[in-house]
This record gives structure tokens, sequence and C-alpha cells, in this order.
């Protein structure tokens, strides 16, 4: 009886301290955590305080796109946009030495947990050969060989605490398990976060290039005078108008895709044309016209183009246009296959698209990414939903850098240049250029 009872005792004491271990955390590595910690809170607080700076460029930049379009507006305009994009670098740059700090303190976790679990198995196999010794006189037969009742309920409460004790340890050795997965899940999340940051930055760096390059454009064609500007600012004008009608024209001779053409409409069929990064500058800082996707102009008959008629010939905005800064990747909005890329400055004087790609989608839309500083695909290239496919910019006519996103019937689109019919004469009649007939045309916000 005293040989079991002390075999029980032995392996409750080793069981003491796994309990213990389960609870409390490694005193070696609490302050290096604990610097960690504090270290990630201070970066917490600088991405605070830009991403308030970053707002603040923003509320700038509405204000200067309700103001007069003067040679001075635009150079501030740009120089404004570059102050923002200098800011999401940094930006993104404590958002890569925050991950890094995460990814360290994760580091110690693991380290902790995997010491907890080598605890946990070593001691619970030392009680389990302890217990098995001396399991070769069995419970009951330990009981009625005790001298006194009260003997034998010490042996079965002494039974009862030990099995409770394995049961404990062995439920938090499963917890630590699973602690431990969710740690490692977490370190590929944190360095998949990385790998994205990292793009964010290359691409943010390369904006910030192409912006210092249109300012320097800018003062170039107009030697930073006002009348210069203004004069350029109306042949664009003109140039565009002579465009705007001869494409109208165009969309006339085609043949109506007809009623039912259209997929049926649904929010969330097309994905926004930009990555998370710049939805969430966006976010928080409504621009002029008070939503949060940077969008400065919508479909249709909007106040712009009802009070600048000449620009769309009448027959309102075909697309919507999001305001971001040149050199900001453009996504596309679901997967398909580009139909065809272009670039309308390639012929002199066509004030249009400027730079632009089409994508036909499985589902019947076909959808359009114009004004772009650069393309990235190739026609016939299979493309998926999020992939880059350019960059923004201000090509053909555009007053500003933004993205032109326009959503067609993908049946009713084609590629070809506006002399094609009807023997166009116009600086834009060798332009090769997406065209489709009116009621092609899809309001880009009944599918996002």
């Amino acid at each position: 009886m005293q040989t079991f009872r002390q075999s029980l005792a032995f392996s409750l004491l080793l069981l003491i301290p796994l309990l213990l271990a389960s609870v409390t955390p490694a005193n070696a590595l609490a302050q290096t955590e604990d610097e960690i910690k504090a270290q990630i809170e201070a970066q917490n607080g600088k991405i605070q305080q830009i991403e308030k700076e970053i707002a603040e460029y923003q509320k700038t930049l509405n204000v200067i796109g309700t103001q007069k379009q003067t040679l001075q507006s635009a150079i501030k305009t740009l120089d404004v946009s570059r102050q923002q994009t200098a800011a999401e670098i940094n930006l993104t740059q404590n958002k890569i030495s925050s991950t890094n700090l995460k990814l360290e303190k994760l580091s110690y976790d693991i380290e902790d947990t995997e010491q907890l679990i080598a605890l946990d198995r070593r001691t619970l196999e030392r009680s389990l050969r302890d217990m098995a010794e001396a399991g070769d006189i069995s419970l009951i037969e330990q009981v009625f060989s005790t001298d006194s009742l009260t003997e034998a309920w010490v042996a079965v409460d002494d039974a009862s605490a030990i099995n409770s004790a394995m049961r404990e340890s062995v439920a938090n050795l499963s917890s630590a398990k699973d602690a431990l997965t969710s740690q490692q899940e977490d370190v590929s999340a944190k360095k998949n976060d990385l790998t994205n940051l990292k793009g964010d930055l290359s691409n943010q760096k390369k904006t910030l290039d192409i912006a210092k390059s249109e300012k320097d454009k800018l003062l170039t064609q107009t030697k930073n005078q006002e009348s210069t500007y203004q004069s350029i600012i109306a042949q664009k004008r003109a140039q565009q108008k002579a465009f705007e009608e001869q494409l109208s024209n165009l969309e006339n001779s085609l043949k109506s895709v007809g009623q039912g053409a259209a997929p049926v409409s649904q929010t969330g069929i097309l994905a926004w044309p930009f990555s998370a990064s710049f939805a969430q500058s966006c976010a928080g800082k409504s621009g002029a016209l008070g939503n949060i996707h940077c969008i400065t102009q919508y479909f249709g008959n909007t106040a712009f183009a009802t009070a600048n008629a000449q620009i769309y010939n009448g027959a309102g905005h075909n697309a919507i246009d999001i305001g971001m800064p040149s050199g900001t990747p453009v996504l596309a909005a679901l997967g398909g296959t580009v139909f065809g890329t272009g670039n309308t400055d390639s012929a002199p004087g066509c004030l249009s698209f400027g730079k632009w790609v089409v994508i036909k989608h499985a589902n019947g839309l076909a959808t359009l990414y114009s004004h772009l500083s650069s393309i990235g695909v190739s026609s016939g290239q299979a493309v998926t939903t999020g992939q880059v496919i350019g960059n923004s910019g201000m090509t053909g006519y555009a007053t500003g850098p933004h993205l032109h996103f326009g959503v067609y019937v993908a049946s009713g689109i084609q590629i070809t240049t506006l002399g094609a019919f009807r023997g166009a004469t116009t600086p834009c009649a060798n332009a090769v250029m997406p065209v489709a007939p009116k009621d092609a045309y899809l309001n880009p916000m009944s599918y996002l």
C-alpha cells in the first residue's frame, strides 16, 4: 500500500511544475517581449500620425480641385500629390517596421509555446511510466488491503487527484499545440503582408518619380507662363471636343447591342480597380463628391458633364473617374482576357484615352482602364481579378492624374481607328481605341 501511495504522490509532484508552467510566462524572455510590445505601440502611434498627415494632403487636393484651373493650381496639385506620396512611402516603411516587430514577437511566442509543449510531453511520459509501474497492483486490491476505511479513502482520493491532474495536463498540451498552429499561421500571414507592403513601397517610389517627371514636363511646356498654360488648355479642350463629336458620330453608326444584352446588375460583380492600401488611403477622407473611393466624377449627366457639355458632346460622362496619383497600380476588376491595349497619344494632337487597356470577362462585361502612365499587359493575355495591369497617370485628355474606368456590354465593344468610319479627318482619325454603340455603355457603379 505504501509503495502505491508513494508512486501516486511522486507522479502528482511531477505534474505540479507542468501545471504551473502552463500559466506562468518565461521570465527570461519577458523583458525582451515587453520591449518589442512597446516598440510596436510606438510604431502604431507613428502610423496614425502619418495617416492624419496624408488625410490633410487629400483635403488640400480637394480644395484645389474646386478652384479655377490655372498653372499655379496645376503645379500645386502636382506638388501636394508628391508630398502625399512621400508621406505614403513613410507610412509603408513604418508598416514594414511594425510587421517585422510583430514577426519578432511571434518568434518569441512560438519559442515559449514549443518549450511548454516539450515540458508537457516529458512530464506526461514520466508520470505515465510511474503509474504503469504502480499499476501492477490494482486500486481495488489496494483499497481492500488497507487497515482502515480512512486509508482506503486516501488511496481513492490519491488516484482521483492524479487522474484529474493528468486530464488537465493533456488538455493543456492540446491547447498549446493549437496555439502553436495559430502562431505559425499568423507568421505566414505577416510574411505575406510584408511582401505586399514591399510591393506597395516599390510602386509608391515609382509614383514619386512619375509625379516629378509630370511637373518638369508641365514647366517645360508652359515655360512657367500662365498665358501659355491657358493657351494649351484651350487647345486641348478644342481637340477633345473634336474627338467627342467624331466618337459620337461613330457610336451612332454602330449597331445597337439590343435590349437585355447587358448582364444583370449586382453589387460586387466587379472589384474596385485599386489595391487595398489605396482603398485604405481613400477611406475616411471623403473627396469633394463625398465618397470614400476617391471618385472625382460619376457616370452619366454629372454636374461637370452638364456644365461642360462640349467636352462630352452633350452625351454625359461614359465612365467613372477615380483620382489617384500618377504611378498608382491599376488592377483588373475581374478575371478575363485582354481584348486590346493602345495609346491614343501616338496620334499627334489626339486628346482622348491616352494609354488604355480593355479586358473582356466571361460574364458578358468588358472593362476599360485609361489615362494610364504605363501598361503592364498585352492583347490576348489572360488576367486574374486584382492583377496589376498598369499604372495610373494623366495621358490623353486629363487635367490631373486619374483613372477613367468604364464598363461595357462585351458584345458591343470593338477596337478600331476612328478614321475607319466615314473617313474622319481629325487628329484622332488614326488613333486605335475602343468604341461601342451608346447602349453598350454601362454604369460601373451598378456592378462594383
